[in-house]
């Protein structure tokens, strides 16, 4: 007997069961189509070149487990966390201005080609001149500024603002 007149026992045609089966495909498509669920929590990016500062900043958004509002992912060199940046992946970033390599607003600069939408929050110890900033990068639009030191409580509600 050859393969293509080989047929099941009860003399149906094998290629038929499976060419009209649909159930395959259709788990496929309804798997596909799946929409992911909506996070509870937002994603913030800390860069800073100081890890204590970052470290701290991570607690303290991260707070305890049982009410997970935040998920930050930090990094103390600006230029790894451009190498290994996520598009689309990020809710908020904090960004030093005082920065190796880069300041804030360079990285900013070139993150934001990389994801249009993502927010931003720069901040800094020292004093800022918001004018030369404009006068050097006219594009950034600094909305949001963090003056370092600062309360675990007023970074909280900062944060939260600017997710809104």
């Amino acid at each position: 007997m050859s393969y293509l007149s080989a047929s099941v026992s009860d003399g149906s045609d094998p290629r038929q069961s499976v060419a009209n089966d649909d159930a395959p495909l259709l788990q496929y498509h309804k798997i596909a189509a799946t929409k992911p669920k909506p996070r509870s929590y937002k994603r913030v990016l800390i860069v800073d070149d100081h890890s204590d500062t970052s470290l701290t900043f991570k607690v303290a958004l991260e707070g305890g487990e049982n009410n997970k509002e935040f998920e930050v992912y930090t990094y103390n060199d600006p230029l790894s966390a451009l190498f290994e940046f996520k598009p689309d992946f990020y809710d908020l970033l904090l960004i030093d201005i005082n920065l190796p390599y880069m300041n804030g607003f360079e990285l900013y600069e070139k993150i934001s080609k990389l994801d249009i939408n993502v927010k931003v929050c720069f901040m800094s110890a020292g004093e800022v001149n918001h004018e030369a900033i404009r006068e050097i990068h006219p594009s950034l639009n600094i909305g949001c500024f963090i003056q370092k030191p600062v309360t675990v409580e007023y970074l909280i509600k900062r944060v939260k603002a600017e997710l809104e």
